[in-house]
């Protein structure tokens, strides 16, 4: 069997000008030609088209698609086998995306007045309503609960941006500040140990050093925000526990 440029087109449902353009950079040369000199595509070449198209759907450009099927190491069984892989990550990542989509739209409670495709851009993988329904367990009669909610009502995009962005920064410092030795008594460590304290009593409610030090160490105990702390950088959770408590200690 063999098909026309404009057969294969409406079974891949691509382009005929698409097609020529494979043709001409020599990425899919249909093996034959009409009495009149019109392409005519075999049932090899549709099976090239396929995985041309997989390649192309994942991203690849054009010319490593091309290297990758005309490596005379690679038999067809390992395109199969690769993109089976890679489909499967794509199916599971697709997953947690539709998981995490259906969790925000069942926690609208927690008043960030942010749509779903806002709210990802804003935190990329980090879910803001996380740890939402056991910190109102624990903290949901306090007055400090009650006024990050009513902040938290208030807030825009560009807010929790903002707010985002201020985070990255300080980790970034903190973890170069932990890299290059600084002790956690010193001055550059206790002032960003402040500076942590003042980011969440300006954008949250009003922490004060005692309560700062409870912070601390459940930033070591609580192995979720010791995760979070050492994703900066390694040692990171413990050396600002430290911070904070020598920060108190000279603003006592």
């Amino acid at each position: 069997m063999s098909y026309s440029v404009g057969q294969v087109a409406g079974f891949a449902g691509v382009t005929v000008r698409t097609l020529h353009h494979y043709d001409e950079i020599g990425l899919l040369a249909p093996v034959g030609r009409s009495h009149a000199g019109h392409r005519r595509y075999s049932d090899a070449d549709l099976d090239r088209l396929q995985q041309i198209l997989f390649y192309r759907e994942l991203g690849f450009p054009l010319d490593e698609v091309q290297a990758l099927l005309d490596d005379p190491a690679t038999d067809p069984r390992e395109h199969l086998r690769r993109q089976h892989r890679v489909l499967t990550a794509r199916i599971e990542k697709l997953q947690k995306m539709a998981d995490a989509v259906e969790h925000a739209m069942e926690a609208q409670k927690m008043g960030i007045q942010l749509t779903p495709e806002e709210r990802f851009e804003v935190f990329g993988d980090k879910d803001p309503e996380q740890y939402q329904e056991e910190a109102e367990q624990r903290w949901g009669n306090t007055e400090a609960w009650a006024e990050s909610q009513r902040r938290a009502a208030t807030y825009t995009k560009e807010d929790w941006q903002r707010i985002q962005a201020e985070v990255d920064d300080w980790g970034r410092r903190y973890a170069a500040l932990v890299a290059a030795g600084e002790q956690p008594s010193g001055e550059a460590a206790m002032a960003l140990a402040e500076e942590h304290r003042q980011h969440v009593s300006q954008n949250y409610f009003e922490v004060s050093y005692e309560m700062h030090v409870c912070f601390g160490d459940m930033y070591v105990a609580d192995e979720r925000f010791k995760a979070f702390y050492d994703s900066m950088g390694e040692g990171v959770a413990e050396h600002l526990r430290d911070a904070i408590h020598a920060n108190a200690a000279r603003n006592a």
